[in-house]
């Protein structure tokens, strides 16, 4: 854990709280994009060490809670075929979408596996030739370049029967999105750190041209007050632009590489999210090079959204306009042993940190 531990520092996070306090003479309100974000500032219980004055809200950042129900029909579709063994990773397994969950398709008789990487979809294709695999190809750019690696690796191999369900979502559209909307009444955007490896510094300029801080952050109870304390620095300027605190791993330009395997497998195309509805160029699909790939087309499959569970309120926590709590069904219809809602589902959602460790809130 020493890797770790100097971001862990007691004594060192409660110097940034004390600095936090000292600037934060204001109400401000700051989004973060990412749901490992939203995880560790409740995991470290890092709210109680901020001043009333400064508000944390959850954005569309985990690529779990933004699949839309109508995406998640389609896997469980998938499922319900014959020959066919739908491949994906456990967080994907229980989240509700209109015709049920995969958990609820396995349950039926269908063949569900859940696998740690797309590359593990791939050699579970190659070892079973008599049966399609298909993969669910899920998350923002951070994932985006392995399952492109994977299409790559399966045509390598000439297999016939690995296909991928693309369900893969780009952050700057959706970060567009929450810009041309509703204002939020936000001061900054804590940037995603995992995203930001891919895509670099650039796509949230668009957020500090319109006045709003925005830090890239590390994941560590360090880097995020660290993180907020950046930001509180850019409004006591009167400077809002695009800084980087997670340096370890993030550079400026982002990884070209990765973006090129990324960009050579698929384009962008107009994607369902859950709480944003259809956003313009803000998913991925295929390559026609690469169609032998794409599961929709392979199957066939057709999508249409079915309306959300009524109550929910997965929507509006994802766009920062209602707390957790404020849900009537959390902690009564909707928990995590029988969520109503993905962000009650999914190990990065907003409503499963709120309820695994904020509970006094």
């Amino acid at each position: 854990m020493k890797h770790v531990d100097p971001y862990r520092d007691p004594a060192l996070c409660r110097e940034l709280a004390q600095a936090i306090a000292k600037l934060c003479r204001r109400p401000v309100r700051f989004m973060e994009l990412c749901g490992t974000h939203t995880m560790a500032i409740a995991r470290h219980g890092l709210a109680s060490l901020l001043p009333p004055t400064l508000e944390f809200v959850s954005g569309p950042g985990c690529p779990v809670c933004v699949t839309s129900a109508g995406q998640i029909d389609q896997a469980v579709a998938l499922a319900g075929l014959d020959g066919v063994s739908v491949a994906t990773f456990g967080d994907m397994l229980r989240v509700p979408g209109g015709q049920g969950s995969l958990a609820q398709a396995r349950s039926r008789g269908g063949d569900v596996r859940v696998v740690y990487s797309a590359m593990d979809a791939v050699d579970l294709a190659q070892a079973m030739p008599g049966r399609r695999v298909a993969f669910l190809g899920i998350g923002f750019e951070t994932t985006a370049p392995t399952t492109a690696a994977a299409i790559l690796r399966a045509q390598a191999l000439g297999l016939d029967n690995f296909s991928v369900l693309c369900l893969h979502k780009l952050m700057p559209p959706a970060l567009a999105a929450l810009l041309d909307g509703p204002d939020l009444g936000l001061d900054g955007f804590l940037c995603p750190g995992h995203v930001s490896t891919v895509i670099g510094a650039a796509p949230y300029q668009i957020a500090a041209e319109r006045g709003l801080a925005c830090v890239i952050c590390g994941f560590e109870p360090v880097d995020i007050l660290a993180g907020a304390l950046m930001l509180l620095r850019q409004l006591d300027e009167g400077r809002p632009r695009v800084e980087i605190q997670y340096a370890r791993a993030v550079e400026a330009q982002g990884n070209p590489r990765a973006r090129a395997v990324m960009n050579q497998v698929f384009a962008a195309v107009d994607a369902p999210w859950r709480g944003l509805g259809w956003i313009a160029a803000s998913g991925l699909a295929a390559r026609p090079e690469f169609a032998s790939f794409d599961a929709a087309k392979v199957f066939g499959l057709d999508l249409s959204e079915p309306p959300e569970p009524p109550g929910c309120l997965c929507g509006q926590v994802l766009r920062g306009l209602a707390r957790p709590p404020q849900c009537a069904l959390f902690g009564r219809a909707c928990t995590p042993e029988s969520p109503v809602g993905p962000c009650m589902v999914s190990s990065e959602g907003a409503c499963a940190a709120w309820r695994s460790y904020r509970r006094e809130d």
